[in-house]
């Protein structure tokens, strides 16, 4: 069979193999156009397409009359599209079954569940399961996987750093998501796919899943609403209440339930159950799912925000990153026969992710992306500081400066700050100054030569006056301010 040319590796591709030297036949589900045809037709020797416009009529009647025919082929061999003819669940167990082999079947299909009624056995022993994700940043060529949860497990981790991400881009890749059709699209048109893909859940696929007609006006409030609490664990009334907000009438409790169920169904929504360190006890923890979709662009289009609208609301950035966090966690963890869930007791005590091993191994993490924590907790912090003091605010300050440290320096984003700090150097009387503060002047200067809004400039000025932060030749030191004494500076930066 012919090799899929330049395709990409995922990490499903081992597991995949794993559960073909385990089971005789696979079954690869997960979201519509996350890759799985293509990375189980990869792994095949043979594939049937089932959907084929030119044989759907023959392959169903031989569906019908001759199911086990259909599995001739070199092995193993792909049946796409199976669940268009259910009864060859029951026809694979058996042949599996009859010749006692591993290896010969690989299931794929939409994410439209088949019609449960043509099955009588449930595979067990039989039949493997692999779920699939849209591609993380590592397999979509933008993490450079230095750091690996293996290594963190194993305590051989080092430490590791991306400094070629700026938060532009992530705002970006939070809005094309990881879905393997838009990489080689352009921006605008990789945003547009995440878009038409909310479109065709909301105006298809949630009714197809159970062949119940929904509303897609109200699916699309759901899915919004579901957008607005990622990383939140809300009860379903919460959800219920913000689309009775947005709708102007009042919708169930019931008639909600089943769009979740729904979008659940076809693996749109994927929550992240609780975590219990303690199995013989049930008191302490909050047991309440996280709300996630699968994929941030699924949110961000819900939403109807753009990657440059993320920018200007950078908490609102902060959830969405989130998700594609624990979309690529999700991935990694699998990869080490481990799972995801989240954290939080009864005392306030919660982080983000839990990644929990069969071994019994665990590790807890924290997700962040700065956001306004510098801003926010900036003046706390700085008095906290000035009393000797280790606050919550102290400890999220030093969180956001690690982080944005590592996605912004270097990026480009703060050039032309730095480049100013370099020339202050050329002065004596700035020597006494803390690197800091020459680069918080530069940066104020690269956002008066970038000529920001002159609101957020005032309200930049007032917040680096108030944590005591230079914002004049003054406060630098520099008393004569003539262009002969600075033209120095201007020529090293």
């Amino acid at each position: 069979m012919e090799r899929i040319e330049d395709y990409r590796n995922r990490i499903s591709d081992r597991l995949l193999k794993e559960q073909l030297e385990a089971a005789g036949v696979v079954l690869v589900q997960g979201p519509k156009w996350c890759g799985k045809t293509t990375t189980a037709v990869h792994a095949a020797e043979s594939v049937l397409y089932l959907d084929d416009p030119r044989q759907i009529k023959n392959n169903l009647s031989m569906a019908e009359n001759d199911p086990v025919a259909l599995f001739e082929g070199e092995k193993p061999r792909v049946i796409d599209e199976w669940q268009l003819a259910p009864q060859l669940w029951d026809a694979a167990r058996f042949e599996v079954s009859r010749l006692g082999a591993v290896g010969m079947l690989i299931f794929t299909g939409s994410a439209v569940p088949p019609d449960m009624s043509r099955i009588t056995h449930t595979g067990t022993g039989r039949f493997a399961w692999l779920t699939m994700r849209p591609m993380t940043l590592w397999e979509s060529g933008e993490s450079n996987g230095r750091m690996s949860l293996l290594s963190l497990f194993a305590g051989t981790a080092q430490s590791a750093v991306s400094n070629d991400m700026s938060l532009e881009r992530m705002a970006f890749l939070v809005c094309r998501g990881g879905w393997p059709g838009s990489l080689h699209l352009s921006e605008s048109a990789a945003i547009r796919q995440a878009r038409n893909y909310v479109d065709t859940v909301c105006q298809s696929d949630i009714t197809r899943v159970d062949n119940v007609e929904r509303n897609p006006e109200l699916a699309r409030l759901v899915m919004r609403s579901y957008a607005r609490h990622q990383g939140a664990q809300v009860p379903l009334s919460t959800i219920v209440a913000d689309i009775d907000a947005n709708r102007g009438y009042s919708v169930s409790t019931d008639t909600v339930a089943s769009y979740i169920a729904a979008l659940r169904k076809i693996f749109v929504i994927e929550d992240m159950s609780a975590w219990n360190p303690n199995l013989r006890s049930k008191t302490a923890i909050r047991t309440s799912d996280t709300r996630y979709y699968v994929d941030p662009s699924i949110a961000a289009a819900a939403l109807s925000v753009s990657p440059k609208d993320l920018m200007g609301d950078l908490n609102t950035l902060g959830l969405l990153f989130e998700t594609l966090a624990v979309r690529d966690l999700r991935v990694f963890a699998e990869a080490i026969d481990g799972s995801v869930s989240h954290y939080r007791d009864r005392n306030g005590l919660e982080c983000d992710a839990v990644i929990h091993l069969r071994n019994g191994a665990y590790g807890l993490m924290e997700v962040k992306i700065g956001g306004d924590t510098l801003i926010e907790e900036g003046v706390k912090a700085k008095t906290a500081i000035d009393a000797g003091a280790c606050t919550k605010a102290v400890e999220k300050v030093i969180e956001a400066n690690t982080l944005l440290s590592g996605i912004g320096f270097e990026s480009g984003g703060l050039a032309g700050a730095h480049a100013i700090h370099n020339g202050l150097t050329v002065l004596p009387e700035c020597h006494h100054m803390q690197h800091g503060e020459k680069v918080n002047f530069g940066t104020l200067t690269q956002l008066v030569l970038e000529n920001i809004p002159i609101e957020d400039l005032s309200d930049l000025l007032d917040w680096m006056t108030e944590v005591g932060l230079p914002v004049t030749f003054e406060e630098l030191g520099i008393t004569d301010t003539s262009r002969e004494h600075l033209l120095p500076v201007a020529e090293a930066a």
